[in-house]
Parts: C-alpha cells; sequence; structure tokens
C-alpha cells in the first residue's frame, strides 16, 4: 500500500497536482518520519502549492535527520526566500553550495530573475 501511495503522490507531482501530492505522502510520512525522500517530494509539494510554513517544518526534519542532504538545504533556501528570510536563506545556500560545489547556487532565484 505504502508504494502505491507513494507512485501515487509521485504521479501527483509530475503532474503538478501539488494537493493531490501531499494527501497522498502524508499518511506516508506519518508511517515512516524516517524516509527522506518521501518527506522531501512532500515538502516539495508544500513549496509548490505556497504552504511555505508546512514545507520549512519538514525541510528542518529532514536537515535534523540528514544535515549533508544539499537538496534540503537548497529546497530550505527557496522557502526562506519566499517569506522574506533572506539573511536564513543564504545560510542554506551557502551549505548547499559547499555540500555540492556549485557555486551557482550561492546566488537566490530573486536575483536571477533580475539579471
Amino acid at each position: 500500500m505504502r508504494a502505491l501511495s507513494y507512485g501515487l503522490g509521485q504521479q501527483y507531482f509530475d503532474e503538478r497536482d501539488y494537493r493531490s501530492a501531499i494527501r497522498s505522502l502524508l499518511p506516508i510520512v506519518e508511517e515512516t518520519p524516517d524516509d527522506v525522500g518521501t518527506r522531501l517530494l512532500l515538502a516539495r509539494a508544500y513549496f509548490h502549492s505556497a504552504l511555505l510554513k508546512p514545507a520549512e517544518e519538514h525541510l528542518r526534519e529532514i536537515l535534523d535527520r540528514a544535515p549533508t542532504e544539499s537538496y534540503a538545504h537548497l529546497m530550505m533556501a527557496r522557502t526562506l526566500e519566499r517569506l522574506s528570510r533572506h539573511e536564513e536563506a543564504s545560510k542554506h545556500r551557502r551549505i548547499a553550495a559547499a555540500l555540492t560545489g556549485d557555486e551557482s547556487l550561492l546566488a537566490s532565484h530573486s536575483l536571477r530573475a533580475q539579471s
């Protein structure tokens, strides 16, 4: 059942039906809180649904469990930027850049859009 719910959540996410993805993925995350991959997909669905506080909460859980998860740091930075918490976001951008070696991650999306 878990695999079916995850597959359905992934399909909803791929179809950009983020609210349905959340409904499919949330029970899985509640059942298996240590599953970083599923929690990251759930956080991304929250982010794309503009539900930034739940996205932030799940990203914090991920980073508590897997502090070297570079994509979670990048998503946290993007979430915090959308919440106008740029100073906090820059910390996560620096960590993501350091973990991946990709210095382009240091520039926020809002700065790239202005270029």
